[in-house]
């Protein structure tokens, strides 16, 4: 009942925010006629800008009529402004014989169909239209007594070159990663599904920054409400800047106060094809290589693009790692403690004589030993991650002769103990999806193991996993397809079926659940004919 209270109260507070926030948007205003009061409204403007360009030109046979070239120093490919628009008004258009003549009417017609050879070229009618566009990188040509103004594609931003993601190495795959450049990154995509149903809608975010941030979908597989949830809530959102697509995440993820992520990101190419072709919708935001997914389920954590290329039984077996590794990752300083604390008994004779010997002379308590050995290992990580690579590897030969010899000699911990962090630490690494989740389930799990041992364990295990089943990602249940249970859909989750098996996409993601949704039955069918 609270949680229901707790949701309205938000949701009014967010609405009511949005409705004020809402007057705030830029009302069309009109190009005026007089190329001198848009010369006044443009200086105005960008006053102070000093990589602001505006050029006063004379266009036709007479020179009688004056317009207005306005551009942003570094934001535009000079070589475009200087052939195709500066050459073509000084020069091609007085040389040119054309049926027309230059006039306040036909001028920006005679530009635009018969002189400049420039592809992406149209007229906008919205002086505040103009101004953002020219703040993007397009070039603006004003015309005397005209209403209307063409707008060019003269964007070019320096950006780096395709590269591997250091976030995601692969040992049998492409090596293409995204760049900042988001007109690229969907020319990526498009290379790898070529297909005219894949989408892409641009919008603008942020009060201050307007970034362009893309909506990709492949029409006909994506489901449509995840579509329209996902347009609908980049539209609400209502700030001052998107910087990153993390902003983005935190907007329109489905439990903001949550650990587990409900929202994929990834930054290669192939990764982002293969969701789409699933059914997921694509987020791509200018400035980041990083490209967000949705719906995200939980089973995407164990899952990675290399699976795919390699052999399905090799691929199942580093999933059953995966898992392996989630568990122990979770769950091994909290066992050992309950161990210590509980249930002792159990441990083999000559074991408990090991540990009771290590653990001799050690000043703490075996939960408080496990804690400050946790803390201390997530401080060198967040110290090896942030600084320089040279003085990071530094950092972690220290913490380990510290962490590893030097306490142990100190009897300040036991043995036992570094080797169990040792291994939460190694086995934390092999599941990058969830390594902002892990940590807190970690500390949960120590503290209801230093209370009540497996009883403790039992209970917040069970609480976790109801709460998992609670959750949603854009309507999808994250547990999916475990809860609620599709069958068909567990030829890939711990393990992964041949290729030539996978004839159906998920059925909680496909766009016509009760129809056809064949992913690779032509395949299929062939295999067997072979």
């Amino acid at each position: 009942m609270f949680r229901t209270i707790f949701r309205k109260f938000n949701y009014l507070r967010l609405n009511s925010i949005n409705n004020s926030s809402n007057n705030d948007a830029p009302k069309k205003e009109n190009i005026p006629k007089s190329i001198k009061v848009v010369k006044e409204k443009l200086t105005q403007t960008f006053s102070e800008c000093s990589d602001f360009v505006i050029r006063e030109l004379d266009i036709g046979e007479k020179r009688d009529l004056r317009v207005i070239l306005a551009y942003i120093d570094g934001l535009v490919r000079k070589e475009i402004v200087d052939t195709e628009l500066l050459k073509t008004i000084l020069i091609d258009s007085r040389l040119t014989n054309l049926n027309q003549e230059f006039n306040k009417e036909s001028t920006l017609v005679i530009l635009k169909e018969n002189l400049l050879a420039i592809s992406g070229i149209s007229d906008i009618d919205d002086f505040n239209e103009s101004i953002q566009s020219i703040l993007s990188g397009d070039t603006i040509l004003y015309i005397d007594g005209n209403k209307k103004a063409l707008k060019a594609d003269t964007r070019a931003f320096e950006s780096r070159g395709v590269e591997e993601p250091d976030t995601e190495s692969v040992v049998r795959g492409p090596r293409e990663g995204f760049t900042e450049s988001i007109r690229l990154n969907s020319a990526l995509i498009r290379r790898k599904v070529k297909n005219v149903n894949l989408k892409f809608e641009t919008m603008t975010l942020g009060k201050q920054t307007n970034t362009d941030v893309m909506i990709c979908y492949i029409k006909g597989i994506a489901h449509e409400d995840v579509i329209e949830t996902v347009k609908r809530r980049l539209k609400k959102i209502n700030t001052d800047a998107i910087l990153e697509s993390g902003y983005i995440e935190e907007f329109i993820e489905d439990a903001p106060y949550s650990i587990f992520p409900t929202v994929g990101n990834t930054e290669k190419p192939d990764v982002t094809a293969g969701k789409l072709l699933e059914g997921r919708v694509a987020i791509l935001c200018d400035g980041t290589p990083f490209v967000l997914t949705v719906p995200y389920l939980f089973v995407e954590t164990i899952q990675a693009s290399e699976d795919y290329y390699s052999r399905f039984i090799f691929s199942s077996f580093l999933r059953i790692i995966r898992v392996l590794a989630l568990i122990l990752s979770t769950l091994t300083p909290a066992v050992y403690v309950a161990l210590i604390s509980f249930h002792h008994d159990i441990i083999p004779e000559k074991l408990m004589l090991t540990i009771a010997a290590s653990r001799e002379g050690v000043p703490f308590s075996t939960f408080v030993e496990a804690l400050l050995m946790i803390l201390a290992f997530e401080m060198l990580r967040e110290a090896g991650v942030r600084m320089p690579r040279p003085v990071g590897q530094a950092v972690s030969i220290v913490g380990a002769l510290v962490l590893g010899q030097q306490a142990v000699e100190a009897g300040l911990v036991s043995n036992l103990m570094v080797i169990v962090i040792a291994l939460t630490a190694i086995t934390s690494f092999i599941v990058p999806p969830m390594g902002g989740t892990i940590p807190f389930l970690r500390y949960a799990l120590l503290g209801a193991a230093n209370i009540l041992g497996f009883m403790g364990l039992f209970l917040v295990g069970e609480v976790i996993l109801i709460y998992l089943c609670s959750l949603r990602s854009f309507g999808v249940p994250y547990m999916a397809p475990f809860s609620p249970l599709y069958g068909m859909d567990l030829k890939d989750t711990f393990i992964r079926v041949p290729t030539w098996a996978m004839f159906k996409r998920p059925k909680s993601l496909t766009a016509n659940k009760n129809g056809d949704n064949s992913y690779r039955m032509k395949v299929n069918i062939r295999k067997k004919e072979d």
